[in-house]
């Protein structure tokens, strides 16, 4: 009798054990989704811009900003990638397509530095010095860095039926064929903001 006694005090005492710790985990999940709540918000945080006068680059006219959450000292740039991809005859789903890469790749800032996979990259699309994106001042100039993009992609066998995230790549060669796909919303609100034109999700075909 004595060891049943015991066996049914362990019982009954793991089962206090077990019902306190199920109160612990509803607690903390309770607190943390009230926390969650509080927290989250569906207005984005405004961004706020240096007043600026418009400036012109080729034929668009660049505001202070935002622009999808960007200010005039990156809209240049992206004005600068649009300006080049229509000298060359391309229209705002592919010059979309470059506003996306050089987000994906330095955020719309023509970054002087690279980075740890590759030290020598430079400019809005890090372009390497290797031999096949010119010189150190052709890829620190947004538009001809732009110009060099464009001429590589439209090489690619088939860039006209690939998605956009497939056209960066093709030229990029990202490690992530993927990594620019959520870039794209953002790109085509800066290219349709600075234009006024409509960016459609797929390039015209012919």
């Amino acid at each position: 009798m004595h060891r049943v006694g015991i066996t049914l005090a362990s019982v009954f005492g793991a089962g206090i054990v077990a019902v306190g710790i199920g109160v612990v985990v509803l607690v903390v999940i309770a607190v943390n989704s009230l926390s969650g709540i509080g927290g989250s918000s569906s207005t984005p945080r405004a961004v706020t811009c240096p007043a600026a006068a418009t400036k012109t680059v080729g034929g668009i006219a660049v505001p202070e900003g935002p622009v999808a959450g960007y200010c005039q000292d990156r809209l240049v740039n992206a004005a600068a990638v649009i300006e080049a991809a229509r000298a060359l005859g391309i229209g705002p789903h592919t010059q979309a397509v470059g506003v996306m890469t050089a987000i994906g790749e330095s955020g719309l800032q023509n970054l002087d530095h690279g980075d740890a996979v590759g030290p020598d990259s430079r400019g809005l699309f890090q372009q390497r010095d290797n031999g096949a994106w010119g010189t150190y001042e052709q890829r620190m100039d947004p538009y001809t860095a732009a110009s060099m993009f464009y001429a590589k992609l439209v090489k690619v066998p088939g860039w006209k039926t690939m998605t956009p995230t497939q056209m960066a790549h093709a030229v990029q060669v990202n490690a992530d064929p993927d990594h620019y796909a959520k870039f794209w919303p953002t790109a085509k609100q800066v290219v349709e903001g600075l234009t006024g034109e409509t960016v459609p999700d797929t390039a015209p075909q012919g």
